[in-house]
């Protein structure tokens, strides 16, 4: 990101605000900055909203955020609604089945969808309000300080536009933290795994169930949801090693999940034949995003793209939404002046997320269990807990370090006295309230 060598102003408070990202975290501060009086503009390098993906948690701290957002009721309407899950050999026989609260940790008011589903709610609730550019990225950044200050944006399509703020919400490999801090390869640290999912055909005859099998330093799972008619089949493998191939290489994602399962057992051939024609299909390191600092002059980072923590914490989207939250708020309280909100934001999320990286660390080996006598006395303890005594001070110990993660961001009120924002859920293409920052 370059930057003009002339004197720098008193910089005016923040009004136009560009966020590039149209997922989860993008979306859901456009809704927050919008209600706060922000003018509000998402890029998105996909040519449309990405509807595809795994199911993601929505607990503790991020419930009640999505109360405060209007969108909780309609979370729930789209739950998962997942009744348990079961482990099976070789031949398909069920070694041991557990109901879905103990295989979530769940308690009371957590819940779970697909992040498709979820990210189609937050675009629904915010595409009359505020501007989505599809098919475009950002090419080019350079602050400039006439005026009070603000971002150039020069963006692939040949666009040059100016913004006050401009928030990377782009995902492990953000474009924006690159085009603003540098190379991917300073921030992200491999945890030696990778995981891809992909939609194939139910054939399982899966009914809000998900079946897993276990292999040394592989897990496979096939699961579909409530409303599904459809399955998703979910790989995850360990390699120390980071493997050589892009990102955007589809093909050679394909080549190499392909190549690491080959010969495996079960269902396996049969679901990796569904991966060559999914359109879905997704591949990725599993891996965390760790930096000294997440903003740089006008420019800040959100969700995955400040500090990823991989899908192994199963927090990603909870720490999205609760980021976008405090980010948003932040931006309100100080009046849109960005110096004093994005220290005040970063210091509030910094400790539960590095908590959740750390946790996120121990569940990747649970993911990739080793050896087999490791897999059998898995297995053994998946049998036998449903009978054991002891069953409820198991779960509960499971559920408590979730429960740790999941609230280890504590809620601030940025609402009061501007406003509610706790309201009722609106039909679609109603105005909703605007206060000013």
């Amino acid at each position: 990101m370059s930057s003009t060598a002339k004197p720098a102003k008193t910089a005016k408070p923040a009004k136009t605000v560009l966020i590039s990202g149209a997922s989860i975290a993008g979306p859901a501060l456009a809704l927050w900055l919008h209600r706060y009086g922000f003018t509000v503009t998402v890029v998105e390098r996909a040519p449309e909203l990405r509807t595809g993906g795994y199911k993601v948690d929505i607990r503790g701290t991020a419930i009640e955020v999505c109360r405060r957002m209007g969108v909780l009721d309609e979370i729930r309407a789209n739950s998962t609604d997942m009744r348990g899950g079961s482990y099976v050999d070789d031949g398909g026989r069920t070694i041991g089945e557990l109901p879905a609260d103990i295989f979530g940790g769940r308690v009371e008011e957590d819940d779970e969808i697909m992040r498709g589903e979820l990210a189609r709610i937050l675009h629904d609730r915010t595409r009359d309000d505020v501007e989505y550019l599809f098919d475009d990225s950002i090419a080019e950044l350079a602050e400039y300080t006439e005026d009070g200050g603000g971002v150039t944006v020069t963006f692939e399509s040949g666009t040059v536009r100016r913004f006050d703020l401009v928030v990377g919400a782009d995902g492990l490999h953000s474009n924006t933290r690159r085009l603003a801090f540098g190379p991917e390869e300073r921030f992200k640290r491999h945890l030696g795994a990778y995981v891809s999912i992909f939609t194939a055909p139910n054939h399982l005859g899966l009914d809000r169930w998900e079946t897993y099998h276990a292999l040394p330093g592989k897990l496979v799972c096939v699961y579909s949801s409530a409303g599904e008619t459809d399955a998703k089949n979910l790989f995850v493998f360990s390699s120390p090693e980071e493997l050589p191939y892009h990102h955007r290489d589809i093909a050679a994602q394909k080549r190499l999940l392909a190549g690491t399962f080959e010969g495996d057992g079960w269902e396996i051939p049969r679901l990796l034949g569904h991966a060559a024609d999914a359109d879905d299909f997704y591949f990725d390191s599993i891996s965390l995003v760790e930096m000294d600092r997440w903003s740089r002059g006008r420019v800040v980072l959100l969700g995955d793209a400040a500090h990823c923590s991989s899908p192994a914490s199963g927090q990603g989207t909870g720490l999205a939404l609760t980021g976008a939250y405090v980010l948003a708020g932040e931006l309100a309280r100080s009046g849109g002046d960005h110096t004093v909100a994005f220290e005040r934001y970063e210091a509030h999320m910094r400790p539960g997320v590095e908590q959740n990286q750390k946790m996120a660390e121990g569940f990747v080996k649970e993911m990739t269990v080793d050896s087999k006598w490791k897999i059998a006395l898995r297995m053994f303890m998946v049998r036998t807990l449903p009978r054991t005594p002891w069953k409820n001070l198991i779960a509960k110990k499971i559920r408590d370090d979730i429960q740790a993660a999941a609230n280890a961001v504590p809620l601030a009120d940025y609402t009061s006295p501007l406003t509610d924002f706790a309201a009722p859920t609106r039909a679609h293409g109603t105005p909703r309230p605007t206060v000013a920052a």
